[in-house]
């Protein structure tokens, strides 16, 4: 509706610019004609020029010869009459024959305000008589009976504004009913256009002058509601799939980790045979939490892993982690560093502590399996005015900067979570778009940081190996965006 209005704003602005502008060049219109017509009140001046040009000879009388060159050019005639016989006693030599050589009152009364002859005559009294001019007979029109009321005059500049404003009136009334028709179909075309990106389903009515925008819009919205039911029928398999493998696998999974640890323990054995069946129990357990990644990023993904939000320490989260992995780590072939300073003890956070800690657990994890050789891993937690920025990073074998930067470049995840109002229906496999060499769990650590309202920085160690930082809201922030 907004833009319907600033439309119908637009194009009334544009019509009084125009009315204006015509206005103007009106005006200039007028002026360029009246100031041809002052310099058209020369007559009078001419026959004043004239009267002043005539002078008394022994002879009778004379007039300059500029004079006389000058009106016999523009085919002017002259006389000069006596102003006690009324009788004319100096002509030019290109006199008509039709003017006559005496005159009356009367006549020398008709002829100053009219013709003489059909000539246009402009009269001048001089120092020897009336001087009278004729001009060319189509070169003025004079009226000759001038008379105008005095009260219409003075109101005249009313009268010109009140026709300025008639005109703008009738100019606007006709632009409103020329386009009456075509603002009424230009609002459902707006709407419709405006309710494209919400997916909801429009129609808009095929009729008037817009009538094949109105079809294409209808035809748009069709392929887009066609699309989204065809996304949400696709994502409800792959999630069903993801639940019904996850699900399936556990069973005969645990059961291979079970034979896996008897082996693995059993002293009858051969030790090679022991090997074996440790590193069966290893990689089973991989595949074990490669199905929990898996299931737990599926969830996050559509909306269906339940987000229990509430103030914690990030430090104590991070150590707890820490604490874990140590705890596991008998052979000492990847030990942690803290780097943290003791006196720092609390980093107040808004979140789900267990994907807080799945989430650490992923990076601790990543660095360990793709450093199967040894390496340190160092952890750190620090704030940064608003932001809380958990580190972990290690001194492996690391990855390229061309990689870490097509790690960075992936699409992020689009999660899903009780506050979130991001339409699911337009998300794609991000799993196939990752980089398969760090497989899930950095998926999954995006997944849960983002759900935080945080962000994940993957780089290289300042020790040469793998880095990520996570940045999360402190627990002021959070409260504020919620």
């Amino acid at each position: 509706m907004k833009n319907i209005l600033r439309l119908i704003r637009r194009f009334i602005g544009l019509m009084i610019l125009s009315f204006l502008l015509l206005l103007l060049l009106n005006i200039i219109f007028i002026y360029m004609i009246a100031s041809d017509q002052v310099s058209n009140a020369s007559p009078w001046k001419t026959a004043q020029e004239a009267a002043d040009a005539i002078h008394a000879t022994e002879e009778g009388y004379s007039m300059s010869t500029e004079t006389l060159s000058m009106l016999g050019s523009q085919g002017i005639w002259g006389i000069l009459i006596d102003n006690g016989t009324l009788e004319v006693i100096w002509q030019t030599e290109n006199l008509p024959d039709s003017v006559p050589l005496s005159f009356t009152a009367s006549d020398i009364a008709s002829f100053t305000r009219g013709y003489l002859s059909d000539y246009p005559t402009f009269p001048c009294s001089g120092k020897y008589g009336l001087m009278v001019l004729g001009y060319p007979k189509t070169s003025f029109w004079k009226h000759m009976w001038p008379s105008w009321d005095y009260r219409f005059i003075s109101r005249i500049p009313y009268f010109f504004l009140g026709i300025c404003a008639l005109n703008l009136a009738a100019v606007f009334l006709i632009y409103v009913t020329a386009n009456a028709r075509l603002l009424s179909s230009v609002r459902p075309i707006t709407n419709g256009i405006q309710a494209l990106p919400t997916q909801e389903a429009v129609h808009v009515r095929e009729k008037g002058l817009l009538s094949d925008i109105a079809n294409c819009i209808n035809r748009t919205s069709e392929i887009l509601q066609a699309q989204k039911y065809q996304l949400q029928k696709k994502e409800t398999a792959r999630a069903d799939w993801i639940a019904g493998v996850s699900h399936d696998i556990r069973t005969p999974l645990s059961m291979v980790m079970g034979y896996a640890d008897q082996l693995k323990n059993d002293d009858a054995l051969p030790e090679r045979a022991r090997e074996k069946a440790s590193i069966i129990l290893r990689q089973s357990k991989r595949i074990r939490d490669l199905v929990s990644d898996l299931n737990l990023s599926s969830r996050l993904e559509y909306n269906m892993q339940p987000l229990h939000l509430k103030e914690e320490n990030a430090v104590a989260v991070l150590r707890q982690a820490v604490t874990d992995f140590i705890n596991d780590d008998i052979d000492h072939k990847h030990p942690i560093k803290w780097l943290t300073e003791e006196t720092f003890l609390n980093c107040p956070v808004m979140a789900d502590a267990a994907l807080l800690m799945r989430a650490v657990s992923n990076l601790i994890q990543n660095c360990i399996r793709h450093n199967e050789n040894g390496c340190t891993i160092f952890v750190s937690i620090r704030q940064d005015g608003e932001k809380c920025l958990i580190r972990i990073e290690d001194d492996g074998i690391g990855a390229s900067k061309e990689k870490f930067q097509e790690l960075n470049a992936s699409p992020g995840p689009n999660v899903g979570f009780s506050k979130d109002t991001t339409d699911k229906t337009n998300k794609t496999d991000k799993t196939n778009e990752w980089d398969g060499r760090h497989g899930l769990g950095l998926l999954l650590v995006k997944q849960i940081i983002s759900s935080h309202g945080g962000s994940v920085l993957i780089g290289q160690s300042g020790f040469g190996g793998f880095a990520v930082t996570i940045t999360l809201p402190c627990l002021c922030i959070h409260r504020e965006a919620l």
